[in-house]
């Protein structure tokens, strides 16, 4: 009897195969990964600390924790005298609600990054009227910007803006900034001020890792990971903290998050960790940042809006407004040609969340098939041409009118001769790169 989800499991894959994965945020992981994610590890609870757990038959379990452990200091240079690190968190914004459940108390004020300007949702995100996410119901959250001339962090508008909110927590990082953050500029703020220095690294975790990003662990107090972006990992997060505040930590987790540990996740996460330490991943993360300076510098070469002017990581931002259209329009088109990004928010965004005016696209996962700079070229050739294909499709203004020009635009562009000539060219790219058994 076929399985209904197993065939769907099937689908999916056979997609990831023919399609270019480009959303930042997605990576491709190991073979190892997959038997470890998809092991018998998945049936033990292991609620506690290794050599501390509440239920019994943990001898195992705790080894395989314990290594994780080890790997995640090795992978990022850290001393276990000066660092300790929690393996447990499910996800990324589950780590970051334990830290703040470790150091804050209710109403305590956090700074964070402005979500449209490239923030996250997990450090505080609200609106004028709605209180949008648990933790700005909890806490008192303001947020700091980029500077809108040159679309970068002004480090000492942040200063002037902690010396007047006396912040306890600092927090930097988020999804969609593309440029390095000065940690050792945030950490002396913080100091200066009194508060935690948070730094949320979930994005380029991997490329700190392979020493081709700057570093927060000299300067932070708590630094927080996923652990399935650019380090290849499946999904969990990591959360290190100065060895001083290793129990509260722990005890944010567990009891006062969260329940029993995914100890099949934990192992996949502690073969990753281990591949991130090999010459080949670095070589892979060196290739994944030049693989996006080379989009941002064609697009930038082709009239695009690109936030900030280029990139440092592995990801690319572009404003759509110059050209008249949004991100709704244009990643809906591109999927139908088989390039998946995601619709994002810019600075300064004009329109909403769900109808934002910029596309995010990043390298992660093309690079992890092979791809290197004239297949960049290819890939960028083609947004540019479908970007002209679709601005004149206007959304329109009023909000009555919008919902027959989603429907209509949808059926048009599955029978889009252009786009679907695209998908074909799409798709003999994938060929030639098959994702890898390794």
């Amino acid at each position: 009897m076929k399985n209904r989800i197993l065939d769907l499991i099937k689908k999916e894959q056979v997609r990831q195969q023919n399609t270019l994965m480009m959303i930042p945020s997605e990576n491709y992981t190991y073979s190892e990964v997959y038997k470890a994610v998809g092991s018998f590890l998945m049936h033990k609870y292991a609620e506690g600390q290794p050599k501390k757990r509440y239920y019994q038959g943990n001898q195992v379990i705790d080894e395989i924790e314990l290594v994780c452990k080890q790997n995640a200091l090795l992978a990022f240079g850290l001393s276990d005298a000066k660092w300790h690190v929690n393996v447990q968190a499910h996800s990324g914004a589950e780590a970051n609600l334990a830290v703040y459940n470790a150091l804050l108390d209710p109403g305590d004020k956090i700074m964070s990054m402005f979500l449209p300007d490239g923030g996250h949702l997990s450090h505080g995100w609200y609106t004028s009227d709605r209180k949008i996410t648990l933790v700005s119901k909890i806490f008192d959250v303001s947020f700091y910007k980029v500077d809108e001339k040159t679309q970068l962090l002004n480090y000492e508008a942040i200063e002037k803006q902690a010396n007047i909110i006396k912040p306890k927590m600092i927090i930097s990082g988020g999804t969609a900034y593309p440029r390095q953050i000065n940690h050792e500029y945030l950490g002396a703020i913080a100091q200066r001020v009194g508060a935690y220095y948070l730094a949320d690294v979930s994005h380029e975790a991997g490329l700190i890792a392979a020493r081709v990003n700057n570093s927060p662990f000299e300067y932070a107090d708590v630094v927080t990971m996923t652990t399935h972006k650019t380090l290849r990992g499946p999904k969990g997060a990591l959360i290190f903290c100065k060895k001083h505040l290793a129990e509260k930590i722990d005890f944010g987790v567990f009891p006062g998050l969260q329940g029993g540990p995914h100890m099949h996740s934990i192992a996949g996460v502690a073969i990753a960790l281990e591949k991130a330490r090999s010459v080949a991943f670095r070589k892979y993360a060196d290739q994944v940042i030049k693989n996006a300076q080379a989009l941002a510098e064609y697009f930038i070469g082709k009239g695009l809006n690109v936030v900030s002017g280029g990139t440092d990581k592995h990801l690319v931002l572009v404003d759509l407004r110059n050209k008249s259209t949004n991100g709704w329009i244009v990643a809906n088109a591109l999927e139908i040609a088989g390039i998946i990004v995601n619709r994002n928010t810019v600075p300064f965004e004009t329109a909403s969340p769900f109808y934002p005016s910029g596309i995010r696209l990043g390298t992660p996962a093309i690079t992890a098939r092979g791809m290197k700079d004239s297949q960049m070229k290819m890939i960028a050739e083609w947004i540019v041409k479908i970007i002209d294909h679709v601005k004149e499709d206007t959304m329109p203004l009023d909000s009555s009118l919008r919902s027959e020009f989603l429907v209509s635009f949808k059926n048009k562009i599955q029978k889009d001769k252009f786009l679907l000539s695209v998908r074909k060219e799409v798709e003999n790219l994938c060929k030639n790169y098959p994702l890898s058994e390794d």
